[in-house]
């Protein structure tokens, strides 16, 4: 089982100075340039990071003082980064798990690598009944945990200041509330880098495997097809999507043999049939978005950021309809600066649009207040 992520929240990260957010199905996030999307988008990545092991090298990677909150700290206090997310199971709206990270810089004259990030804190919490229960709770290199039968023991394990218990938890049976949570998390999927130039991945056949779920390149897009081809035999909704995108154009999708492979034919050139290789960068994007939207399997969480790069405008109301048909089936996470995009996901009744803008630096979401709700809302 996966768990549905119900609030995401982030504080020190770039420009997102303090934010919470209530997550729902479909959020879709419009706005300028520079107000901060991307950080949103970037700060979830960061969280599936944690889970992987991989938060201080990514980190790292990106520049620890490019990445903390460039404004003003209030009392004083050391630049910290803090992301949570709280979980819960997908047929219950209350929260179950709360996951916690804090990262700041090592302090003077410890054994770090430059200005490598140090995990300062780190939490899992249970809600259960009336009082919360802490499953997990790090504080520097000490770590506590609840094993399977309750208890709180001190995990003797060896850990390194830039990496989380989370991603290094080694005894997954024995606790099974942590090993969930990290679980739901690795399966998130962020679709941002579907390149198309000639050496794209999603122009190349790929290993002939049954394929449920579109990797993060895209790079077995042809085996996600045929997985819906030959295996499900199914592929009514993607022929709809094709169609509606591209009038008079089918997807070809071959039996595979060694290799999977995919083409398209045209109306106009019926006897020909175009591979992957010869597709425009519009059409290849679109499909990639297909198979990232219309797998056979999709992941408890997809996010897209900028899919609407290098498609054509009349393609925005066959990709909003693709977006909204995906989150009857998962949580979807969208940042766009297509209006056209957002109009017509909002067209469809699916999801919630929200404006993102920038104030004195920090990014703000019209209509959210500093506790994570919406003004109007019950």
């Amino acid at each position: 089982m996966s768990l549905a992520v119900r609030e995401f929240s982030a504080a020190g990260y770039r420009s997102l100075q303090r934010i919470a957010y209530p997550m729902s199905r479909l959020d879709v996030f419009v706005g300028a340039n520079g107000v901060g999307k991307s950080n949103l988008y970037r700060a979830l990545e960061l969280l599936r990071a944690a889970a992987a092991n991989t938060l201080g090298h990514d980190l790292a990677r990106e520049g620890l003082d490019l990445a903390m909150w460039a404004g003003v700290r209030k009392g004083g206090k050391p630049p910290r980064i803090q992301l949570s997310a709280s979980f819960s199971e997908p047929d219950r709206l209350e929260a179950a798990y709360r996951y916690e990270v804090e990262v700041g810089y090592p302090p003077p004259g410890s054994a770090s690598l430059g200005v490598e990030p140090e995990i300062k804190a780190e939490s899992l919490t249970y809600f259960a009944g009336r009082r919360p229960v802490r499953l997990m709770d790090r504080d520097g290199p000490s770590v506590v945990a609840r094993d399977e039968d309750g208890r709180l023991v001190s995990i003797d394990i060896d850990i390194l200041p830039s990496e989380t218990v989370l991603g290094r938890l080694e005894d997954p049976s024995r606790y099974p509330g942590m090993d969930l949570v990290r679980r739901t998390l690795l399966e998130w999927r962020f679709y941002h880098d579907l390149r198309t130039d000639a050496g794209s991945p999603l122009r190349q056949p790929c290993v002939a495997v049954a394929t449920p779920t579109l990797a993060s390149d895209g790079s077995n897009l042809a085996a996600v097809f045929a997985t819906l081809a030959h295996i499900r035999e199914d592929t009514v909704d993607l022929d709809a999507a094709v169609g509606g995108a591209f009038p008079g154009a089918r997807l070809i999708v071959p039996a595979p043999d060694r290799t999977a492979s995919f083409a398209m034919m045209y109306r106009e050139f019926p006897q020909r049939l175009f591979e992957a290789s010869e597709l425009s960068d519009g059409t290849l994007r679109f499909l990639g978005l297909a198979g990232a939207l219309m797998a056979y399997r999709l992941p408890p969480f997809v996010a897209l950021n900028e899919p609407e790069s290098s498609l054509h405008p009349d393609l925005m109301e066959p990709l909003g309809r693709m977006v909204a048909q995906a989150a009857e089936r998962t949580q979807v996470w969208l940042v766009t600066h297509s209006e056209r995009l957002a109009q017509a996901i909002d067209k469809t009744g699916a999801g919630a649009i929200r404006t993102v803008r920038k104030k004195d630096g920090a990014t703000t979401i019209d209509g959210l207040t500093m506790l994570g709700t919406f003004r109007g809302d019950d």
